[in-house]
């Protein structure tokens, strides 16, 4: 009786790893807002270092940006497509920065990162990502 109350317990323990979410990183299944109705409302207190795309892209090579936008699309191995009311930009997020997090493009997220405008189209290298 003790046996098999252990191996139930055992095997409940090691089963709920069968219940995590297996793959990171954004999920295609939603729509996101059109860029019109794009709104990201009270979050709190408003961080004074969140730009527009259109103003990250206006600034040098190697500057750090904080953008508040959607993920629309995943475009390579670690390139997403990202846009907010103003404009669209790729960004490289590897995996690792995801932290296990999954994200649909209806989804608000902040990243921050460097602009790398040697890239052609302009690109930014991430390095926090946050679901809001």
């Amino acid at each position: 009786m003790k046996k098999m109350m252990l191996t139930a317990c055992l095997a409940a323990l090691f089963s709920m790893t069968a219940f995590a979410d297996d793959q990171p990183g954004l999920k295609a299944d939603k729509a996101p807002p059109p860029p019109h109705k794009m709104d990201d409302g009270y979050r709190g207190m408003e961080d004074a270092r969140i730009m527009t795309i259109q103003q990250a892209k206006a600034l040098h090579d190697g500057a750090s940006v904080s953008l508040r936008g959607n993920l629309v699309e995943r475009e390579g191995k670690d390139v997403y497509l990202f846009r907010d009311k103003t404009d669209q930009i790729q960004l490289d997020i590897p995996m690792a920065v995801f932290d296990g997090k999954s994200i649909s493009p209806d989804e608000l997220v902040g990243v921050s990162g460097s602009l790398d405008k040697k890239q052609q189209p302009v690109r930014v290298r991430v390095t926090h990502f946050q679901k809001q």
